[in-house]
């Protein structure tokens, strides 16, 4: 892409927002296609290049397999205070997604920029990178840090060994802005979630002889019914929070898969499934009662196959995030973006900060997860620009002393 003409499209007056800087880095960023499975550290290690050209050190944070790492810079004076800008650098995969053009490959039409990332979370990720070389020119009275990421789309992998070390050094900052897409509201809460698989066991058999066996994929099913019956009940009885627009804890099968051949009763079935509460205590009082149903269903087969059931595992989870509207964290972020406040349906790596750093948490990025995970993802020129200025209000007040609470 040249990084040059944009339409005029979304900016109130008619002109081309100013994109400065962030426009050529957000069209580097797109190029790597960083992809979960497949790591990113060309882009991390690029990234460290770009702060370093500014003065900035960068600390990488590799993964054991060596091809992904996440990153964390400081700019400015050591100590607490300060600010935190937090993003992840990993995409969702583009395959079987019907593209109109190269998903790695920037393109401005009518002033949108498309490509893989753009809305989540590139866009932001190339704002915060040209807010800290600005800051590294500037004298601040608290510092700004910048915190990458690998693998949040797979479960906020990357981001809680870079939290233990940062947590054992003692940062302390005021306020954490995780820059993922809310069209530039301060979202101050989203669900928890806890992702779970159910493992059902049966006992193969010829399928002409099929009730001499004990069907895995029955198994499976009267446990996605379960799961259906939670549902149901969650919505009617369960706790209720207005500011979501699903305001009660959802709970999802995501993936199913068993058996091996028509003619077989298959000996084996699996289930992954998700839990996504507006209560902390309640996703686990949801998995209680699933456990209590998995045996429900598992006992009657075990009669007669001892070795048959259902045995559930947590694959992964991270905690929710609810912070304080009325407290200076959230207003000073609410000041920086001139926008009001949301919830969001989507999780983030937010409530891990909260948890490792005690630190308040808000979540205010570029383009909406409308976009995101879809094909011809985009975030606005528009939204960019705003990005832009409110994280340059933010190093002005970094640079008196303002955002220090």
């Amino acid at each position: 892409m040249t990084a040059g003409s944009l339409p005029g499209a979304g900016s109130p007056s008619g002109a081309a927002p100013d994109l400065g800087a962030a426009l050529g880095l957000l069209d580097r960023l797109v190029a790597f296609p960083t992809v979960s499975r497949d790591g990113n550290l060309d882009l991390i290690r690029w990234v460290a290049d770009r702060l370093a050209e500014a003065g900035i050190a960068a600390r990488l944070y590799p993964a054991p397999s060596g091809d992904r790492a996440s990153l964390f810079a400081t700019i400015g004076p050591p100590g607490a205070g300060g600010v935190v800008l937090s993003g992840h650098t990993d995409v969702v995969p583009v395959t079987g997604q019907a593209w109109t053009s190269d998903p790695f490959r920037l393109r401005a039409d009518g002033g949108r920029l498309h490509g893989r990332g753009t809305a989540d979370m590139k866009g932001f990720v190339a704002c915060a990178i040209e807010a800290a070389t600005a800051a590294a020119g500037r004298r601040l009275a608290r510092p700004l840090h910048l915190a990458l990421s690998y693998d949040e789309e797979i479960g906020c992998v990357g981001v809680r060994p870079m939290l233990a070390d940062l947590a054992a050094a003692g940062l302390s900052p005021g306020l954490v802005l995780v820059g993922e897409p809310t069209s530039m509201t301060v979202a101050t809460g989203h669900k928890g979630k806890l992702a779970a698989r159910a493992l059902c066991r049966g006992h193969a058999a010829h399928s002409a002889l099929a009730p001499t066996g004990l069907n895995a994929i029955h198994l499976a099913a009267d446990f996605v019914a379960a799961l259906r019956a939670e549902q149901a009940a969650l919505e009617a009885e369960g706790a209720r929070d207005p500011g979501y627009d699903v305001p009660y804890t959802t709970v999802h099968a995501g993936l199913i898969a068993g058996g091996t051949a028509l003619n077989i009763v298959p000996d084996a079935a699996g289930v992954d499934f998700e839990i996504r509460d507006v209560a902390a205590a309640e996703s686990r009082a949801v998995l209680d009662r699933l456990f209590a149903a998995a045996e429900r269903i598992s006992a009657p087969g075990r009669t007669r196959f001892p070795e048959t059931g259902i045995a559930l595992t947590v694959e992964n989870a991270y905690p929710g995030l609810d912070t304080d509207r009325a407290g200076t964290a959230a207003r000073t972020a609410a000041a920086l973006a001139g926008t009001g406040f949301s919830k969001v349906a989507f999780g983030t790596e937010g409530g891990l900060f909260v948890e490792a750093l005690g630190a308040p948490v808000v979540v205010c990025g570029p383009g909406s997860m409308d976009q995101g995970h879809k094909p011809d993802e985009f975030v606005t020129a528009a939204d960019l620009s705003a990005c832009r200025a409110m994280l340059a209000r933010l190093v002005d007040r970094l640079g008196d002393g303002a955002a220090s609470e």
